[in-house]
């Protein structure tokens, strides 16, 4: 016998008794705080959330935050009044000079900041990279703990296109240096209704 053979002789009779999988794993997060935990993570990861009580705060507070701004739009009916351009374009290279954009989060991640957007909310699927800024309307009730929760809410084959975000644009592979706004939005700030 060689040392081979007699090495995976030795692995084979040292394995441990075979155990059927459970049906589904389940990880839990528990955090004392959940809504904390997410603005928490939303700030180290570049983005930045406020807590408000209604849609007239999410106006003043955008008005004060891009004063001036030009090249608005968002799919947020409550919201129509601040928008001077519209995403329901059919090329989306229409939306190259869209500075601001405000749209509507599905549900919201606390452990990774991630938001989940899908195609009821994106007229266009480049809006979020497209745009210079990018506001995201999320209710507090839409949060959930981890991924594996998130998972368990969406449903990817009825709304076709979908993408998790988190925190504006970034990369720090360039010498190892973190830069914000890399390939897509500059920043982002998540309004968190109640």
């Amino acid at each position: 016998m060689t040392s081979r053979e007699q090495i995976l002789a030795n692995v084979k009779a040292n394995q441990p008794a075979l155990h059927p999988l459970p049906e589904q794993f389940r990880f839990t997060s528990v955090f004392p705080d959940i809504v904390q935990q997410f603005m928490d993570i939303l700030a180290f990861v570049g983005g930045k959330a406020e807590r408000v009580s209604d849609y007239e705060a999410i106006k003043k507070h955008i008005q004060e935050y891009y004063p001036g701004m030009t090249n608005v739009a968002t799919t947020i009916p409550e919201l129509a009044s601040l928008a001077d351009t519209t995403l329901a374009v059919t090329d989306p290279h229409d939306l190259a000079s869209l500075n601001l954009a405000i749209i509507e989060g599905q549900l919201a991640v606390a452990e990774n900041g991630a938001i989940w957007l899908d195609e009821r909310q994106l007229p266009q699927r480049v809006t979020p990279m497209i745009t210079q800024y990018l506001a995201i309307v999320i209710r507090e009730s839409t949060l959930v703990p981890n991924m594996h929760d998130a998972y368990q809410r969406i449903t990817v084959n009825t709304t076709g296109f979908g993408t998790f975000l988190s925190g504006p644009s970034k990369t720090a592979d360039i010498e190892q240096s973190l830069v914000i706004g890399a390939h897509g939005a500059r920043s982002l700030i998540v309004y968190m209704l109640p």
